[in-house]
């Protein structure tokens, strides 16, 4: 894979420096039109690549083949998905990815804002990196390697095997997908039209990792209609509805249940957004556990807490939106347990101790997985995503396309 480092790194400064940020407030899909320039520019690459069905359908969505190159018959079609935008957490305009050559454990000061540093320290996976070439951002932007890290991974595995004909693979999906970030990532796929039966996600964190659980997800809005009432005149008439709001908000727990106090298998509410004045406000809320259970102990929870403040204001009143995100897609998996086998099997191949574990978080693999295509998470070498301090490690995304090579590899070895 060495001789194809430099076309990754190229590959992938290309990818991120399109801003690609999602909106979950739009209507629309995809959610942001920007996101089809960097959709536009990898369906071109796919052609140019041999992927002749190549194409960007009207919700953002690019669907392609490598075809068979096996007289095999009965090998199962395997599908490889990343998605293409940003999250809404962090600025993707303008981002000006720096290479870190030869990385030797030092703290990593991003140039244009000299408060951002990537501290050694404080990032346990940089003691993994040391001789590597880390890819960065500047320090006033994210970077966008969650997930143009898999993105890149992706096009350097297919590009790897047109390279070396030798290698014999069945027929290879390729989806790559928008809006991930706002859990609408596989709203408008089709599966009947992609093909593929087992998918892997390309859209994980540290080297060797493979997650076959996810936590299951909702969101949650509370909309709260308040009293408004001239402010000079407002006494024993108004009822505000933005204070009802945050007497909500200061009434979640402090010390538990919240993203900032929970790990491992602990699930969380998280407030994301408000929005309104004082007739009305929205609250925005994501709800997460790794059983179904969970989430809806945390529902009744906050559906309790809304009840109780609204109680002291009998002129306003609130409605309770429940939405299902995703759910944990170890229930689907663990029914094909030969998908996740597979990849540990690759990832052992490329030289890599696999590690086995859960995310917290869900990919679209979470949703793909219950609408009929098992679908577990390889690493991409992503860090510290959503975030400034954003990195990438590049012989780790190489290590990715490795896997990917592998996959194809076993799954015609053992049709």
């Amino acid at each position: 894979m060495e001789q194809f480092k430099k076309g990754l790194i190229d590959r992938f400064c290309r990818y991120v420096k399109i801003d690609t940020q999602s909106d979950a407030r739009s209507l629309t899909s995809p959610s942001t039109e920007k996101q089809k320039d960097l959709g536009r520019v990898l369906v071109k690459e796919l052609l140019e690549l041999g992927l002749l069905d190549a194409h960007l359908d009207e919700f953002g969505v690019i669907y392609a083949t490598l075809p068979s190159n096996s007289s095999k018959g009965g090998i199962p079609k395997i599908m490889f998905c990343s998605h293409m935008d940003t999250s809404p957490d962090c600025s993707g305009t303008d981002v000006k990815p720096i290479i870190h050559e030869n990385y030797q454990g030092e703290d990593l000061i991003l140039p244009d804002d000299p408060n951002q540093i990537i501290k050694y320290a404080e990032h346990p996976d940089l003691k993994d990196q040391i001789g590597n070439d880390i890819i960065t951002a500047s320090g006033r932007t994210l970077l966008g390697a969650d997930n143009k890290s898999g993105l890149a991974a992706i096009m350097t595995a297919l590009e790897y095997l047109k390279q070396h004909p030798e290698i014999k693979y069945g027929d290879i999906k390729i989806l790559f997908t928008p809006d991930e970030e706002i859990g609408r990532g596989t709203e408008n796929v089709n599966l009947d039209k992609l093909g593929a039966d087992f998918g892997y996600t390309i859209d994980g964190e540290t080297l060797g990792s493979i997650e076959n659980e996810t936590f299951s997800a909702d969101g949650v809005q509370i909309k709260i209609f308040g009293i408004s009432a001239h402010p000079g005149f407002a006494k024993g008439k108004m009822q505000n509805a933005i204070k009802i709001g945050a007497e909500i908000l200061e009434n979640l727990p402090k010390d538990q249940i919240s993203p900032e106090t929970t790990s491992n298998k602990e699930g969380f509410i998280h407030p994301t957004d408000i929005q309104g004045n004082v007739e009305e406000c929205t609250l925005s809320f994501i709800i997460r556990d790794f059983d179904n259970s969970g989430l809806i102990e945390k529902e009744s929870l906050l559906k309790k807490i809304a009840e109780k403040i609204i109680k002291k204001y009998p002129s306003s009143r609130f409605e309770f939106i429940i939405t299902e995100q995703y759910r944990n897609m170890k229930t689907v998996l663990d029914n094909f347990p030969e998908v996740t086998e597979n990849a540990i099997e690759a990832i052992n191949r490329a030289g890599i101790k696999p590690k086995l574990q859960s995310i917290r978080g869900g990919t679209d693999g979470s949703r793909l997985s219950f609408m009929g295509l098992p679908c577990p998470n390889i690493f991409a070498g992503e860090h510290a995503f959503h975030s400034k301090l954003e990195w990438v490690s590049v012989q780790d995304m190489l290590k990715a396309a490795e896997v990917i090579v592998n996959l194809a590899k076993i799954y015609e070895e053992k049709a």
